[in-house]
């Protein structure tokens, strides 16, 4: 925990009042420093949050998950965080995972390490469909960035205070995950993917609505991240 006093966990939040106690609780064991950003939830998430440990920040509107991510930024800068991780708020993502990721960016210097699905020793269960669409993904955003990705709308990332300084997020919702890649490739720092488990629970799955995320996906690479 003390060496990690540096680091904050960024949780875009949406009415998810069923698990957010749990997955900020599982943070905390690893990482002191958590904030949720209520996007306009109309269930008690951000009290929930707070019950938990965590520092919270509320959108008046629901304005989508880039731009709850941006808050989070912004906050976390402010408050001289070093690192940024951003964590998935649906319980999907493992905090180990986040930890080992920033313990590699501390001991290897690197600016981002982003999660990935598709690395060796990484483990989750993905749809045909969506598989695809990811893949394709990857493949658009290595051909216009240069950066040999394999997973570029995986929500968990460690971005260091220099890179996050390179991000600003004007698409507020799908498309905000190929522009934070473009945007991190545009800056010449050094990162790197690691390989990450991606627990799909029944509740992740009927929150995330596997076909529209891969329509979604689809507009996103349309858009191109700019």
């Amino acid at each position: 925990m003390q060496m990690r006093s540096d680091t904050w966990v960024v949780i875009p939040a949406f009415n998810e009042a069923p698990v957010i106690g749990g997955v900020v609780a599982g943070v905390r064991t690893l990482f002191p420093y958590v904030l949720v950003v209520d996007d306009a939830s109309t269930d008690n998430t951000a009290a929930l949050a707070r019950a938990a440990g965590a520092y919270t920040a509320t959108h008046p509107l629901n304005l989508g998950q880039g731009a709850a991510l941006q808050t989070g930024f912004e906050a976390a800068l402010a408050r001289g965080a070093r690192y940024v991780v951003t964590f998935d708020a649906d319980g999907q993502h493992d905090p180990s995972d986040a930890a080992a990721m920033v313990d590699r960016a501390r001991e290897e210097d690197l600016a981002f390490v982003l999660g990935s699905r598709f690395r060796d020793g990484a483990h989750a269960q993905v749809g045909s469909v969506k598989r695809a669409m990811l893949r394709l993904g990857a493949l658009i955003a290595r051909l216009r960035t240069g950066m040999a990705l394999t997973d570029t709308h995986n929500g968990l990332r460690v971005i260091r205070a220099d890179a996050l300084a390179h991000v600003h997020l004007t698409h507020s919702r799908m498309a905000h995950a190929s522009q934070i890649v473009s945007q991190l490739a545009a800056c010449g720092l050094p990162g790197a993917e690691h390989p990450v488990t991606i627990s799909y629970t029944d509740y992740s799955r009927a929150k995330g609505q596997p076909l529209l995320n891969s329509v979604n996906i689809a507009v996103d690479l349309a858009l191109g991240g700019r």
